[in-house]
């Protein structure tokens, strides 16, 4: 097994942005705005209102953390135009569209084998771009009680939360973003998720929470959570765990829908005793399901371990355990055709990773522009895997300080721990007309 940093030629840190004038500088490997005043140009020269153009479109090209750091220290009117919902729109349209490195990707896991109130989270890219020796560190937030991690969307994390009182048991959901630190207040939900799902309709501006909630009278509702000044509650057709297939019966996989941004879908895989493999798919803005197959495995394939749905370069993407010898992984590059289908890579198993016994598959979770695929094992461990010369390498990740410590660590396993991706971002509560709370999750700060 090679050991070594693998680079990601096209991921970057928070550069410099060099432009005429001493308006961007670089200081301490981030951009630092000394200044947002410059002299009137002449007449005979360019309008000044390109000037403020000019900085919008310079502030566009920092990523979002920088920019975050950045707002207490710059002029009043550059602050207001980095805290806007218009700017906050144009930066994550531009880093879905044009430039991936301006949203931060990073990993948010959380305890489910014991009742920690805290929060991990670590990034993407420090991984491959650390030196061996180096680790990669985990940084903890802590809330006032324990929640999950339903889903992420655009640099929001939807956590699930339990609070008891005289009545009884109150469950509810938070929204969460990280990156500039607020959280809203929790939004009732009427009961336990056996099937959830977050993500952000595109046609509405809305980000909306689907469930299948129980209800104390034993029933199972499916319903729509929208979030805006006014919460509302929409009920829709049941999503039922099990549907009719034509050699039986199709059953869930997993209970958390996969978000595909740009469809405003979320997606669940159905297996007729793994052999024939269909997704279910809801509509947040038509608030509909539809389904389509994945694709198609040998019949002579004796492996009944149900793929795994992922997101990979922003495509629905799949992973196939074949023959108990390679994983496939498959993207859909055009959302919803069955005939777009293509497969990305097949790699071969290694002793490393493989683990009988576990009966699960290789999870995908992020792809770089060289190549550089992390995963999940199914031997729980994360893992980078060169998809250009097959080497692999399991990442140095110091989880020491992340508030759980009856857990192993994070390099030796998963084990008691599900985790989220996500990508920072600068949508604020505030644009969806929520009201925050900073109190629900905060960053630790490492003892001395």
């Amino acid at each position: 097994m090679r050991r070594g940093p693998i680079h990601d030629d096209d991921h970057h840190h928070d550069a410099a942005v060099a432009r005429k004038g001493r308006v961007v500088t670089a200081t301490g490997g981030w951009p630092e705005l000394i200044r947002c005043t410059t002299t009137t140009p002449p007449p005979s020269r360019l309008p000044p209102i390109l000037l403020d153009e000019l900085i919008e479109e310079i502030l566009l090209r920092i990523p979002a953390r920088s920019l975050v750091r950045l707002r207490d220290r710059i002029c009043s009117s550059w602050r207001t135009l980095i805290s806007s919902s218009q700017f906050a729109k144009q930066h994550l349209r531009r880093s879905t569209t044009v430039d991936p490195t301006l949203t931060h990707p990073l990993i948010a896991y959380f305890s489910i084998g014991y009742a920690y109130p805290t929060i991990g989270v670590f990034s993407v890219p420090s991984p491959v771009e650390n030196p061996p020796h180096e680790p990669t560190k985990v940084v903890p937030y802590k809330g006032r009680r324990p929640r999950s991690i339903i889903d992420s969307c655009n640099g929001l994390l939807c956590l699930y939360n339990v609070e008891r009182d005289d009545e009884g048991l109150h469950h509810g959901a938070i929204l969460w973003n990280p990156c500039i630190g607020s959280t809203s207040q929790p939004v009732e939900i009427g009961g336990p998720f056996s099937v959830s799902g977050f993500g952000y309709d595109h046609v509405n501006d809305k980000y909306k929470l689907f469930g299948r909630v129980y209800k104390k009278s034993g029933e199972y509702v499916s319903r729509i959570i929208t979030f805006g000044p006014n919460i509302t509650w929409r009920t829709i057709e049941d999503f039922s765990c099990s549907m009719p297939s034509p050699h039986g019966t199709f059953s869930l996989v997993s209970s958390v829908g996969i978000f595909v941004n740009g469809t405003g879908t979320l997606n669940w895989i159905f297996h007729d005793c793994f052999r024939y493999v269909v997704v279910r798919s809801l509509d947040l803005v038509k608030e509909t399901y539809n389904q389509f197959p994945l694709p198609d495995r040998d019949l002579d394939d004796d492996c009944f371990m149900s793929p795994l749905l992922c997101i990979l370069r922003g495509c629905l993407a799949a992973c196939y355990e074949n023959k108990r010898t390679h994983w496939t992984v498959w993207l859909m590059k055009e959302y919803g055709v069955p005939q777009s289908w293509t497969k990305l890579v097949v790699i071969p198993h290694h002793p490393l990773l493989v683990n009988p016994s576990a009966g699960f598959p290789l999870q995908p979770i992020y792809i770089f522009k060289n190549n550089v695929l992390l995963a999940k094992a199914p031997n729980h461990k994360f893992v980078l895997l060169n998809l250009n010369d097959g080497s692999i390498d399991f990442p140095n990740i110091d989880s020491s300080n992340d508030g759980m410590p009856k857990l192993r660590p994070l390099s030796k396993g998963l084990s008691s721990r599900t985790f989220r991706l996500y990508h920072e971002s600068l949508v604020s509560l505030s644009h969806l007309g929520l009201q925050s709370c900073s109190s629900e999750m905060r960053l630790v700060k490492p003892s001395l």
